[in-house]
């Protein structure tokens, strides 16, 4: 695997675009391979500290197109092939791997740090349905546990300066995968085996998950342990598990971006124990959560203890989801620090029982944190839950499925909603919180509804509620 990218420092030139905007171009010091890297700076207004956020620019970097290499349509090995020189190429002078228009049959992809994959106008990346493609098994996390599995579709591990961009389509086939969002009992003795190992803190190497009949689909695109990312432009449809995945990332953007995915277990983006991340001008069409935020299950979390924190999501559409953004269940490092504003939520009822604007969902066995989330300038056309809807006792097949190792209750304080209005809805706020563990800190200011069909309000064992 590759070796972390050491932490560089930089001088910027600021300068005001717009007014909560600021982007600056520096100059890296030279790489070892003598080659200089820019980047941009972006500062971002929000209710808290908010870190400045560097993305690379790869702007007049060289180009290495992988048709030149020898890459064909509908020949995932000469593609392949093709992929994988362009990278190292590039990432050894820092620089983009063109793919042009037509469709690419793949299989999964390793970026490297310096390295921007850019998809020209009119390409595909189709990636392959065999799960054969996606071994040797990498190192990567199962909802919240860490493990070796299949490897993502696309994946970059301890890269820096990396970026995913154009006006191309990253496609799975799921002819496969379909099959495998089934969950049959072999894939839950696996779910059940993984966390037990992971319980009795047994060694990451030890948990391989990638055998005949575990089935835990892998992610489309995991940027693991990598800072200064950047996903802009780039459209994506359909997903085997969650589709953006920065995991223990720093310096993180993900801009105009359009993603299509109604598959289990298909969230837009899963921000886990990640730090100084922007989300704007997005579109989210999928089958689970538009934003999961999360930070590490149980013990895995306790283990790397970094929250998730300074997560701004903003200027984006979710045509339908689960939930605009859900924080959990797998929070167990502490999330603090999230404000989503300017979104629109078109549709949230075809999901019963959920549908929220703003979900909190934790357990007896977390034992996090969740504090400081705002919500501002929201508008839902119709959801089947609410504005906000705080839940404590989330554990779904879990319940029965593996024993609580250790009881640790979820800290939650400072929910903020402003400005949010939904049309049709079952209530405005919803809080179930535990009477050792209540709610602190519920504060709305002209949150309102169109139409309900429960009482607005409805609250167990919450400290502090204040309504405008």
């Amino acid at each position: 695997m590759p070796n972390r990218s050491a932490s560089i420092g930089f001088n910027r030139r600021q300068f005001v675009c717009g007014s909560a905007l600021l982007v600056a171009s520096c100059s890296l010091p030279k790489h070892s391979s003598g080659t200089r890297m820019k980047t941009h700076s972006i500062e971002v207004s929000a209710p808290f500290p908010m870190p400045t956020i560097v993305i690379p620019d790869f702007s007049g970097q060289p180009e290495f197109n992988i048709r030149d290499l020898g890459a064909i349509e509908g020949d995932k090995q000469a593609t392949n092939q093709a992929l994988a020189q362009a990278i190292d190429l590039a990432s050894d002078i820092g620089g983009r791997v063109m793919v042009p228009a037509g469709e690419w049959l793949c299989g999964p992809i390793h970026l490297k740090s310096r390295v921007n994959l850019h998809l020209e106008q009119g390409a595909t990346l189709l990636f392959s349905e065999d799960p054969a493609d996606y071994l040797p098994a990498v190192r990567t996390s199962w909802e919240g546990l860490e493990c070796f599995n299949y490897s993502p579709l696309i994946y970059a591990y301890e890269c820096s300066h990396v970026a995913i961009t154009g006006q191309g389509k990253l496609k799975a086939k799921l002819d496969v995968w379909r099959e495998w969002y089934k969950r049959p009992k072999a894939h839950l003795d696996a779910l059940a085996a993984l966390y037990h190992q992971a319980s009795k803190q047994e060694p990451v190497e030890q948990r391989q998950m990638a055998y005949a009949g575990a089935n835990l689909r892998p992610h489309f695109v995991q940027f693991n342990r990598c800072q200064h990312v950047l996903v802009e432009g780039i459209q994506i449809e359909d997903s085997p598990f969650w589709v953006l995945h920065p995991l223990l990332c720093k310096d993180v953007v993900i801009r105009k971006v359009s993603v299509k995915a109604h598959g289990h277990n298909n969230d837009g983006v899963d921000p886990e124990m990640t730090q100084n991340m922007l989300i704007e001008e997005c579109e989210f069409d999928q089958g689970d959560d538009a934003i999961s935020v999360k930070a590490g299950r149980n013990i895995d979390g306790w283990r790397f203890n970094t929250p998730t924190r300074n997560i701004v999501m903003r200027h984006c559409r979710i045509k339908q989801a689960h939930q605009l953004l859900a924080v959990g269940s797998e929070l167990s490092g502490g999330i603090e620090n999230v404000l989503v504003e300017h979104c629109q939520f078109d549709d949230g009822t075809q999901y019963q029982g959920t549908g929220n604007v703003l979900l909190v969902k934790t357990n007896e066995r977390r034992g996090g944190f969740v504090r400081n989330i705002h919500l501002r300038h929201i508008s839902a056309r119709a959801i089947s839950g609410g504005a906000l809807c705080v839940d404590t006792d989330v554990l779904y097949q879990w319940r029965d499925l593996v024993p609580t190792y250790e009881k640790r209750l979820t800290q939650i304080e400072g929910l903020y909603l402003q400005d949010v209005l939904l049309g049709e809805a079952r209530f405005i706020s919803q809080v179930q919180a535990q009477p050792d563990a209540p709610v602190q800190g519920v504060h709305l200011n002209k949150v309102e509804a169109l139409a309900l069909t429960e009482a607005p309000i409805q609250h167990q064992n919450v400290i502090g509620f204040e309504q405008q």
